[in-house]
């Protein structure tokens, strides 16, 4: 049983409402491989964070814009959930941290999602170490520090992104989404594993959170 990132509100000696809520790591399976691997202190994972009953993560599509997006805890859909791992608590309104989560959400745009330098467990990393200090376990990304080392490492078939569609607030013209089927190469369009194409016909649990507009100094 893993860790419920539940919220509770109670009442300071101040008289101001303190929101308690836990931060938990929830790792998945992207392949059944992890099942022999994980022992080995290895496995090809993907992670969100959970805060407030809600799960992020990052994910990738074709345009600067968000690739952060929320699900439910723990059912991200393509995914095998493997545990939750608890990372600590903070003491934050909701809509204080969905101004955080926002604000995030422009550091990461889903056409910069990289395997190897920028994947979902960079973000889940990222957003534990801004909210408690803690950095998530080394085993959910050490596969991708080794292939940092030697890229040869990871076959091409798990080269894949943990979410590959169009954010829901993205306006496009049907000129830029018709440019955009037809450079797509033989190898996108027919390459495509089970996994992914689980996620993509599962699209509608999952959401992608709007960045702020503000720019940070």
């Amino acid at each position: 049983m893993g860790t419920e990132a539940t919220s509770k509100s109670t009442s300071g000696c101040d008289g101001k409402k303190k929101y308690k809520t836990h931060v938990v790591l929830n790792v998945y399976d992207l392949t059944p491989l992890n099942n022999y691997m994980y022992w080995f202190g290895l496995g090809i994972f993907h992670s969100g964070i959970e805060v407030h009953g809600k799960e992020y993560g990052f994910g990738a599509h074709d345009f600067p814009a968000s690739g952060v997006f929320e699900v439910e805890p723990k059912k991200c859909p393509g995914f095998v959930y493997r545990c939750s791992v608890p990372l600590g608590q903070i003491n934050m309104h909701p809509s204080e941290f969905r101004t955080f989560i926002e604000n995030l959400a422009s550091e990461y745009h889903g056409d910069t999602y990289h395997l190897i330098s920028k994947n979902c467990n960079h973000f889940t990393d990222d957003v534990s170490r801004r909210l408690t200090g803690k950095r998530v376990p080394g085993w959910v990304n050490r596969l991708a520090r080794l292939g940092a080392l030697c890229s040869c490492l990871l076959p091409e078939s798990l080269q894949v992104t943990t979410v590959k569609q169009m954010p829901e607030y993205h306006e496009c013209s049907e000129d830029e989404v018709a440019e955009t089927l037809s450079t797509a190469t033989p190898r996108e369009s027919t390459e495509i594993d089970d996994q992914e194409k689980r996620l993509l016909a599962e699209s509608e649990d999952v959401s992608f959170i709007k960045e702020s507009q503000v720019k940070q100094n």
